[in-house]
């Protein structure tokens, strides 16, 4: 699934593309996605895109009339290309703008979704109880350590819930678990306050080096220009179960928490 720093490197691609432009026509091939294509979805016809902006997972393209909100789901892909290019499979969507240019949103399971939002985006149900933006100066050890207190569920899951905080996925959570030394499965009630500044400060690093350098290589991504991401390169546990660590070379081990796979180090990482 594509994570916060995927979804941001989306957002810078196709703004230099989109922004500022007027829209024409939209194109529904499939209204089913995990939520059906708002039936008024039409209504953005001839509104310009005056700001593109990101909220967790959630891409917002903002008109006068309102904001149009799209998630790219489990496989979700969106590309910049001519409005004539040929459809291929899987093509549900298209935002047809007036300099010839079209945004195609691509989604082979379908878990993404497109709605047409004419309230203050703040307060849609999709939105509104959302925790803070982790690269934001609103997400701080304080704030973590105090959201912590009396919490029995595993760090990392206590992290990737989006109510604590936005868009820290599985693979930026185990690695910045791994960077802090913090043991995944302990309970966030008893990580130390020392222990959520170091936290902090790596979750903002890892995230902003992903972006940095283009997202996260997943086998159902790519960047709106087709060029893969490649911070991949330099995870440093996710996805290598079984190998040596980096730093003391012990067998990196792998467990599931709440369905999602875990991969840390028995040795650098403790209670």
């Amino acid at each position: 699934m594509p994570e916060l720093p995927e979804v941001e490197v989306c957002r810078r691609g196709i703004e230099p593309h989109v922004l500022n432009q007027n829209v024409s026509n939209v194109v529904v091939r499939n209204a089913k996605m995990r939520w059906p294509i708002t039936p008024t979805i039409s209504d953005i016809c001839g509104e310009k895109i005056i700001s593109i902006n990101r909220r967790a997972k959630y891409l917002l393209l903002e008109t006068s009339k309102g904001t149009l909100m799209l998630h790219l789901g489990m496989s979700g892909t969106i590309r910049v290309i001519d409005k004539d290019t040929p459809v291929a499979k899987h093509d549900h969507f298209d935002l047809v703008l007036e300099c010839g240019l079209a945004l195609r949103l691509n989604d082979p399971r379908r878990f993404g979704s497109v709605l047409w939002v004419t309230e203050d985006i703040d307060d849609h149900r999709l939105i509104k109880n959302l925790g803070p933006e982790p690269l934001t100066s609103d997400f701080t050890a304080d704030y973590l350590y105090k959201k912590s207190r009396k919490k029995t569920v595993a760090i990392k899951t206590f992290l990737m819930n989006n109510h604590v905080v936005v868009g820290v996925g599985n693979i930026y959570a185990n690695e910045a678990l791994f960077q802090a030394k913090i043991i995944p499965t302990v309970a966030a009630g008893k990580v130390s306050r020392k222990r959520f500044e170091d936290l902090t400060v790596l979750i903002k690093t890892v995230l902003s080096k992903a972006i940095n350098q283009g997202g996260t290589t997943l086998k159902d991504f790519t960047q709106v220009d087709g060029k893969p991401g490649y911070f991949a390169q330099q995870l440093q546990v996710y996805g290598r179960s079984g190998k040596p660590c980096f730093i003391c070379k012990e067998k990196l081990k792998e467990i599931k928490q709440a369905g999602r796979a875990t991969v840390y180090c028995p040795q650098c990482q403790s209670k």
